[in-house]
């Protein structure tokens, strides 16, 4: 309600030029309006929300708009997350970010002794891809602990430790493991209680498939996930890859993602030396249509850090302009577009101003 308030004297108080980047903003949106799946938008500058936004449907079948507090399914996202508690518990003093990953997981092979937890999170372990590993035939979703025991039977890297860069959902899996025997908390509990709880992200949580206790991991004003097939639009929500925790498990809204940047800007959460380890380049990212250095959890070009987040049924992205204070999310419950150029195509009037 503060940030519907907030915008509303905004727009209203705001120049023109600000009202004709909002109906950019809107133009740039079309494709997701209507009886569609749909997206939220939110861009923020100076932390307050000049765009805060829901487009199309969260639900096909009960025809649920999309609203700023609608929860989508993160992706690939999450690893932001995974990795500031990484950082937290470096803070405290429970590991080390040159710690081998065999230390806290010793089932992995011999092979990854000299694995570190700073190489998972920058995508330089060479670990093996666990969704290679999967059986063909397979139907039943994969745990966190398949993929360990996945990778405990495998005795093989892409490259040595270090040498080399290749986007890993296995190095993120084990991370959230090792941030469960460093904390002795679930994942789920922890990142509740370290991240969302302080920061106040009321409806954001870590999504747990199996939870014996359903009401822990119910998502509430949940948008589900719908690919186009055929001409069209079939729920696509959860697939075999759907239910590890530390690469992609979050479920979030727009209004929580914008508590979590504000955070990112000062040490109510982290502290400096440790925002700037995660926004540090380490590795130049390949194989990938865009050129980016990879931090911990979050990739660099230029000026901006962003990530997107893909799964089955959803693309989100974040992109944040520190030195210009800007921040623009675009979270989506369907297979297609991929919103990264949407989004940059969004900002370009807002930073013009």
């Amino acid at each position: 309600m503060r940030l519907a308030l907030l915008f509303a004297s905004i727009f209203l108080a705001g120049p023109v030029h600000a009202a004709d980047a909002v109906q950019n903003a809107d133009r740039l949106m079309q494709k997701y309006q209507g009886d569609v799946p749909g997206a939220a938008l939110l861009v923020l500058k100076d932390g307050k929300p000049l765009v805060r936004k829901g487009y199309g449907l969260a639900n096909l079948e009960q025809h649920a708009q999309v609203t700023p507090d609608t929860n989508f399914r993160l992706a690939s996202v999450t690893k932001q997350f995974t990795a500031a508690a990484i950082l937290l518990l470096a803070e405290d003093g429970k590991l080390k970010l040159d710690d081998s990953i065999r230390h806290w997981l010793p089932s992995l092979p011999a092979t990854t002794d000299k694995v570190t937890l700073r190489q998972l999170l920058d995508h330089t372990g060479g670990l093996i891809d666990y969704e290679d590993l999967i059986p063909p035939a397979q139907t039943s979703q994969v745990s966190d602990q398949d993929v360990l025991r996945l990778l405990s039977a495998t005795p093989r890297g892409y490259f040595a430790p270090g040498s080399a860069y290749r986007y890993s959902n296995s190095g993120y899996v084990l991370l959230g493991l090792v941030v469960e025997k460093a904390s002795g908390r679930t994942l789920q509990d922890f990142l509740k209680q370290r991240i969302f709880t302080p920061l106040h992200m009321d409806h954001t949580l870590l999504y747990v498939h199996d939870d014996p206790t359903p009401d822990k991991s119910r998502v509430p004003n949940r948008a589900y996930g719908y690919s186009q097939i055929d001409g069209h639009w079939q729920r696509t929500d959860q697939s075999v890859t759907s239910a590890t925790r530390g690469d992609g498990g979050i479920y979030s809204s727009i209004d929580d993602l914008a508590r979590w940047d504000a955070a990112l800007y000062d040490d109510r959460l982290l502290g400096d030396a440790s925002r700037k380890a995660a926004f540090s380049p380490y590795a130049k990212v390949t194989g990938e249509p865009y050129e980016a250095d990879y931090g911990y959890g979050w990739r660099i070009t230029g000026d901006t850090l962003w990530h997107s987040g893909e799964s089955i049924g959803f693309r989100n992205v974040i992109v944040r302009w520190p030195k210009q204070h800007l921040t623009v999310i675009l979270l989506s419950n369907r297979n297609e577009p991929e919103p990264y150029q949407t989004v940059l195509k969004i900002a370009q009037t807002f930073l013009q101003e």
